[in-house]
């Protein structure tokens, strides 16, 4: 057996690694103690997967995505996005990194509410350098895909919550990522909302979009094409079957 034989999974043998992580550790200082978050996590994501993140509070699932999304960075360990290693970079590289490669939905939507829904979404487009012209027509052509595009002169304060999570998505889409990352995606919603942003993950992972999502919503998890389960800073499963089952 040669040395690459003895250390390369063969489920990951050509596999289009978008997402990986490797012995990731953070630690989080407090006054009372310091807090420990990730502890050697490992993680990779394959392109076109749909991975769904659980585990109980406190077992670091949205510090590992925040570090996977380039918001937060690790103590130690290596992290890569799209073939871009993530540790070392400046914020404004990251920044950089997050607008070319990343979209993120947050749990709490983090719309501008001064502006007109067609106007949040065209804004990462438009940070991003794109023209004008060609960013509002993606922008338009997101908002129909998701269902909203009658609201597309409306405030978001207007919208429901399930309809300013789907604007919420659709910005997060605006530069075409490469990984689409969600934490607690349905966590503000009602039920009818959640089924809603439900349906729309899943379409979107049909089409073909790399996602990663943290929950504690079991149906959310279940609509995953796999599932990761973390437990105090480590991943304990990771969602795959052994190889030969």
């Amino acid at each position: 057996m040669t040395i690459s034989e003895s250390v390369i999974d063969p489920q990951f043998v050509g596999r289009d690694v978008v997402v990986d992580v490797r012995q990731v550790f953070r630690t989080f200082e407090q006054e009372t103690a310091p807090v420990r978050a990730l502890r050697g996590a490992d993680l990779d994501i394959g392109r076109g997967e749909f991975v769904a993140v659980m585990g109980p509070s406190g077992c670091g699932k949205s510090t590992l995505l925040n570090i996977v999304a380039g918001l937060d960075v690790p103590d130690e360990g290596e992290v890569s996005v799209a073939g871009q290693p993530l540790v070392g970079k400046t914020e404004s590289e990251l920044a950089i990194m997050r607008r070319q490669h990343i979209g993120i939905v947050f749990q709490f939507f983090n719309l501008l509410e001064g502006m007109t829904a067609l106007e949040n979404v065209l804004m990462p487009a438009l940070i991003a350098g794109h023209k004008r012209k060609m960013a509002e027509t993606r922008a338009r052509d997101l908002l129909d895909l998701l269902g909203i595009g009658d609201k597309a002169k409306q405030s978001p304060a207007a919208l429901s919550g399930g309809q300013r999570q789907r604007l919420a998505i659709a910005r997060a889409l605006a530069n075409e990522p490469t990984l689409l990352v969600a934490d607690e995606p349905t966590g503000a919603l009602d039920s009818e909302g959640g089924e809603e942003v439900l349906e729309l993950f899943t379409r979107l992972h049909s089409g073909g979009q790399t996602i990663l999502l943290v929950t504690h919503d079991q149906p959310v998890a279940d609509a995953a094409q796999r599932l990761v389960r973390m437990k105090d800073g480590r991943v304990v499963d990771d969602g795959r079957q052994p190889v030969g089952d």
